[in-house]
């Protein structure tokens, strides 16, 4: 049967229609972003706009090179682009926590914590004429005798700039203080006397306020900052606010908090920053463990939006805890390119975001195709002489590497690890011919399981990691064919008070180890990638 042309005019119509309504439909929707924002161990990150570029740093702890700095165009993609230090402060031995990264005047601070030889935590700064650096140390600035952490600057009502920071009174089984003193004209020294602007005093709190962090917004001060246990399985970390009509009080707390506390996807959320965008936006990039992750994958780096009601008081996400997703800042889409990794070594220089016990920095080379690890000759004995580490970044995840096997020197060992710190590890090195399954635990190392390895000049070594603490290594001739290595390990013991599991090339066994890798991966498996 024939159409009538009125018809056919009103089904062409409806198809014009339809496919406007699509459109309209695909223009409309939005672009969301997942948390992390930045995946794996980045505590206390602290951000600043620096015209249309961010950038931002994080908690180093007790691994080196101090400090990473992380860069972005919107908010949701970052890159490594080195550390603050690429070498250790001479006069800190660790304990590297909280850099707050600030501009001034042109300038660009980083404030941070830092263990003094023989001494207390203290708080001090290092300076640069570009967010990028290259930056140069001033050393400590204050140490009180129960540790002096947490330091933001910030510029009063009156145009001086003061230094914020938290006593470390927990530590001591006392109070614990937020402090501020006026900095002098180039910001490295302190100057007057300290003011006290808060203390821990609600239930929620517990032993600590700490993590501070002022925003300013029109006639009002706000003061977020963090309570209660930040670390570990235990934790019951939050985040509140208190404001004031000026910067050393009084300081009113908010009824509601805390403002942001965990929900079923992130638990114990806070010590973070506030960066406004170019539209007035105010975003905190801030830190959580997933609730799948937990302490194996560490605090990462999580951002939702800031806002303020009719009572100018804040709210985030709407008192229902960090997001798992959420529109993107930019509308830009969220790459996430950091949460696998490959690196076969190629050019002259390691990648950044490389990592090293900060008391043992390891002697390497890279050449074509080739990394040369050297072990400490102080530490050559150990199984762990010298060790260059990765972040993980899922609990789910495969680790694989290929070491040559014909330069391996006699008494050697060298292989693959998953890596807590020099005490807690597990690993699988080859040494004298054999394959090693060796487990550390509080110091102790010990051989779980001895065999031949498959023949080959290139062995591959491999682990697969199972709710971020259960392992099965694995050795390979050709990288297809995988032949178990023990039986699956539990390493629930591995992961420090404050930080996270590594994935770790490792190499000791003698003074004069020296091992050459030639890849390593790390890929999470599909659950991760979601």
């Amino acid at each position: 049967m024939k159409l009538s042309a009125l018809h056919r005019w009103s089904f062409g119509v409806i198809i014009l229609l339809s496919a406007w309504i699509g459109m309209v439909s695909q223009v409309n929707a939005e672009v969301l972003y997942q948390n992390p924002v930045i995946a794996g161990d980045h505590p206390d990150p602290s951000v600043i706009r620096v015209g249309k570029e961010y950038w931002a740093t994080a908690t180093s702890s007790e691994w080196g090179p101090q400090f990473p700095l992380l860069h972005s165009t919107d908010l949701v993609n970052w890159n490594d682009a080195g550390p603050v230090f690429a070498h250790r402060p001479e006069w800190a031995v660790g304990n590297f926590w909280a850099p707050e990264i600030s501009e001034y005047k042109g300038k660009y601070y980083v404030y941070y914590v830092g263990r003094q030889k023989g001494g207390p935590l203290a708080i001090a700064v290092a300076t640069a004429d570009k967010p990028s650096g290259p930056y140069t140390d001033h050393g400590p600035m204050v140490a009180q005798e129960d540790g002096s952490i947490d330091p933001v600057p910030v510029t009063d009502e009156h145009g001086e700039r003061y230094l914020v920071w938290k006593e470390d009174g927990n530590s001591r089984h006392v109070s614990t203080v937020i402090w501020a003193q006026k900095l002098n004209a180039d910001g490295t020294r302190l100057e007057g006397e300290k003011k006290e602007l808060i203390r821990n005093t609600s239930p929620w709190e517990g032993a600590l306020v700490e993590g501070p962090f002022i925003l300013r917004r029109g006639d009002w001060f706000y003061l977020f900052y963090s309570g209660s246990g930040c670390c570990g399985t235990g934790c019951d970390y939050a985040l509140g606010v208190a404001r004031s009509h000026s910067l050393l009080g009084p300081w009113e707390k908010n009824p509601a908090n805390p403002i942001l506390a965990g929900n079923v996807t992130w638990k114990c959320p806070g010590h973070g920053s506030i960066v406004a965008d170019e539209r007035g936006r105010y975003w905190l990039l801030y830190h959580g463990y997933s609730t799948i992750g937990s302490v194996f994958t560490g605090r990462e780096a999580l951002l939702d939006e800031v806002k303020f009601g009719t009572n100018d008081w804040p709210t985030i996400n709407n008192g229902k805890g960090p997001s798992a997703r959420a529109v993107s800042p930019y509308e830009v889409v969220q790459q996430r390119t950091e949460v696998s990794f490959a690196d076969d070594f190629k050019g002259y220089k390691l990648n950044t975001g490389y990592q090293w016990p900060q008391d043992n920095e390891p002697t390497y080379k890279v050449r074509s195709g080739e990394l040369i690890l050297v072990a400490n000759p102080a530490r050559g004995t150990n199984v762990v002489g010298s060790v260059l580490a990765r972040s993980t970044t899922a609990a789910d995840y495969v680790a694989e590497t290929v070491l040559d096997l014909g330069d391996l020197n006699r008494g050697a060992m060298a292989g693959l690890s998953a890596f807590g710190d020099m005490a807690n590890a597990i690993g699988l090195s080859a040494m004298n011919g054999k394959l090693v399954l060796w487990r550390s635990m509080r110091g102790k190392t010990q051989s779980l399981a001895i065999m031949d390895p498959p023949s080959c000049s290139k062995l591959y070594l491999r682990y697969s990691a199972k709710n971020g603490a259960e392992f099965q290594f694995a050795a390979s001739a050709d990288g297809k064919k995988w032949i178990p290595v023990g039986e699956k390990l539990q390493g629930s013991f591995l992961p420090p008070w404050d930080r996270s599991v590594r994935v770790a090339l490792t190499v000791g066994g003698s003074p004069n180890a020296t091992a050459e890798f030639n890849s390593l991966r790390i890929t999470p498996q599909a659950a991760n990638l979601q």
